[in-house]
């Protein structure tokens, strides 16, 4: 772990601004349009956010978390000092997030597997490239790990305890990305697997829903006092809802304009409420009745590759380049995929199901929505106990066959 923030903070202080998406100036990326909105509180203005707007006025498009914590380190040191502390605190989360790694790991697999785990998230590079970004991925990424640790403790315990703090972590998560809001609901199948009663079952799902409710109230309020309507999270799903109906970065198939004049290829996919819903629907209609095999590509295998072979690293570091860790990241899910298969023919299946769950969740849940590196970036983690477990019985493999061919010479003796 020292290694993991002795090399993230030398990549923070010595790249600085490098890792800035936008401009600081004219905030043109979210990084950026985060921390104009952290300021904008600071001055005790509204919760608001760049969109179609000036950023002035109060915004639903994002949720608060990113903004609150950017503005606790903002508002005593400054902006330039703020965004130097945020990334140091980034730092300690991706510390936090090698020993929750090997928590997690070692209750799944093992100590040796666990270890193993730790050692290939250190030498994960994007990881590093995490720290210096100003998004919301090494948050949510260490509140997910938590609340999974939690979770296993929670079903393994039976305490009422154990489930408050499963709804605080929810509800902590929503704060910053509300697609982790039903991540509880797996919870379901741990019971099953552990032989829960009905009754413990209401009475523990009751405790995570009612502690998540509580927290995530003050969200409502201000939402109705501001708005005068119930907003459950955010106003902009639609956007993420149409962008990923978009093949490639292209537009839609041919004929489709023909077939719905009302919509324009230069605005096609602008708009992020209820409208571009609608425009995405649209699109998905008409794909899947005129070219049903390159959409249902798209929407399997073309969503993984977005979300799990595009690796989450924008600005490289010296010495690894973008083409290396795009082949170094086909490689780590090739190798994920030989230790997942071998892992459920050689575990007990209920095992390996919090880290399977995990991945299922997270992976389905974006599979409607625009899927890049991004947003899959928080899920690699869960595999790289899968990849250390190949690792390992390769290395056994080896190991064994070594023993038995130096046994079979110590056989001979030839005069």
């Amino acid at each position: 772990m020292a290694f993991v923030l002795a090399v993230s903070v030398f990549v923070v202080l010595s790249h600085n601004n490098y890792f800035l998406l936008g401009d600081l100036n004219e905030p043109n990326n979210d990084d950026v349009k985060y921390v104009r909105s952290a300021e904008t509180l600071l001055e005790g203005g509204p919760l608001t956010y760049i969109n179609l707007d000036s950023g002035t006025e109060p915004s639903a498009f994002i949720m608060p978390g990113m903004p609150l914590l950017l503005a606790a380190f903002i508002g005593p040191l400054g902006q330039e000092g703020g965004i130097t502390a945020f990334r140091l605190f980034q730092c300690l989360e991706q510390v936090a997030c090698v020993y929750l790694l090997f928590l997690i790991a070692r209750r799944v697999f093992n100590r040796r597997i666990a270890l193993v785990a730790c050692v290939l998230a250190a030498l994960y590079p994007p990881d590093y490239f995490s720290s210096g970004v100003i998004l919301t991925e090494s948050t949510f990424r260490l509140l997910c790990m938590l609340l999974v640790l939690a979770m296993m403790v929670a079903v393994e315990r039976r305490k009422l305890s154990g489930y408050i703090i499963v709804g605080i972590l929810t509800a902590a998560a929503a704060y910053f990305k509300p697609q982790a809001s039903l991540f509880p609901a797996v919870l379901l199948f741990l019971w099953l697997r552990d032989g829960y009663s009905f009754k413990e079952m209401l009475r523990y799902a009751g405790a995570v829903l009612g502690t998540y409710v509580l927290l995530l109230c003050p969200w409502w309020i201000r939402n109705w006092n501001t708005f005068g309507e119930f907003i459950l999270f955010t106003r902009s799903a639609g956007s993420p809802f149409l962008l990923g109906t978009r093949i490639k970065y292209g537009l839609p198939p041919a004929g489709f304009f023909d077939a719905y004049p009302q919509y324009d290829p230069a605005t096609i996919f602008k708009g992020w409420d209820s409208s571009a819903i609608d425009k995405g629907l649209d699109i998905l209609r008409y794909g899947f009745s005129h070219h049903f095999w390159t959409y249902l590509h798209w929407y399997t295998l073309g969503k993984l590759e977005g979300l799990y072979i595009e690796s989450y690293y924008w600005r490289p570091i010296w010495p690894i380049q973008r083409p290396f860790m795009d082949a170094m990241q086909k490689v780590l899910v090739c190798v994920t995929l030989v230790g997942l298969v071998s892992a459920l023919v050689r575990e007990r299946f209920g095992r390996l199901l919090p880290l399977l769950l995990t991945f299922a969740y997270f992976t389905a849940l974006y599979i409607p929505f625009v899927a890049f590196g991004r947003y899959g970036y928080p899920t690699i983690v869960f595999m790289l106990p899968f990849t250390a477990y190949a690792l390992c019985k390769v290395w056994d493999l080896l190991r064994r066959r070594h023993t038995v061919s130096g046994s079979a010479g110590e056989g001979y003796t030839f005069k």
